[in-house]
């Protein structure tokens, strides 16, 4: 196992797509350490893989420090994988809802990354693998203000890549954007509109969890000379939908 004697965070593990990198973590040999707000889900998850979890509210940046602060030694690779879906149109979206995503989606993601690499073996590094998702690559019509926290996350992950390699740190920096992920997240993103997530569910195959945690796995088996900057993955008929499906 290549990931054996490896430790991994894992941010929003209690469920989802997740959940789903730390059971595919653990089987791989990596050590898991699980963070996210329910811990009962988080308790049983840690009793599966053998993992420690700390409960934590990412959208606190004191939460983070805390989080971090609790880990004991050094860790390799950060999955961050924390966030929110609400509906949050521009023209009329509740700011409370705009702040939210923003605190969550993208502050939060940059924070874990810089307490990351202070946790990472200094001389080889580690890896960050931030999932993201295809919004962050074009604008779905009711993507509103989701989309943009999507965009934010992939310039804030070539951003990073860039800041590392002018500092030869040999941290590794990859996305992952899914398309539609069959999870309670997308539940929530259609809040309001089930019709339109039902007839969703008819039209394509969606993804499941598991399918990002795959590609998660082979991202990081990848040899250490190898870095993937961003791996776009959706299901094979996602890609004759219309526009209007599109998350």
């Amino acid at each position: 196992m290549k990931l054996k004697n490896k430790t991994a965070l894992v941010t929003g593990a209690s469920s989802g797509i997740g959940e789903a990198c730390a059971r595919a973590l653990s089987g791989n040999g990596a050590k898991v350490i699980l963070t996210g707000r329910n811990q009962k889900k988080l308790e049983q998850l840690s009793k599966e893989t053998g993992g420690i979890f700390l409960t934590a509210n990412l959208s606190i940046s004191e939460d983070v420090v805390s989080l971090f602060e609790a880990i004991d030694g050094s860790i390799d690779i950060l999955v961050n994988n924390a966030g929110v879906a609400p509906k949050a149109s521009i023209i009329d979206g509740d700011i409370e809802a705009f702040q939210t995503l923003l605190n969550v989606n993208v502050l939060a993601l940059t924070h874990c990354c810089q307490l990351a690499l202070k946790k990472f073996d200094p001389k080889n590094g580690g890896q960050i693998v931030n999932i993201s998702s295809m919004s962050g690559h074009r604008v779905p019509p009711s993507g509103g203000f989701y989309a943009a926290t999507k965009f934010a996350v992939r310039a804030v992950t070539e951003a990073l890549r860039y800041e590392l390699k002018s500092k030869e740190n040999k941290t590794r920096v990859t996305m992952i954007s899914p398309g539609f992920v069959d999870t309670p997240l997308l539940e929530n993103y259609f809040r309001g509109d089930e019709e339109t997530l039902s007839a969703l569910r008819q039209d394509i195959e969606m993804l499941k969890p598991q399918d990002i945690a795959q590609t998660l796995i082979h991202i990081l088996e990848t040899p250490k000379h190898v870095e993937i900057g961003d791996v776009m993955t959706v299901s094979y008929t996602h890609l004759t939908l219309p526009t209007i499906y599109s998350v």
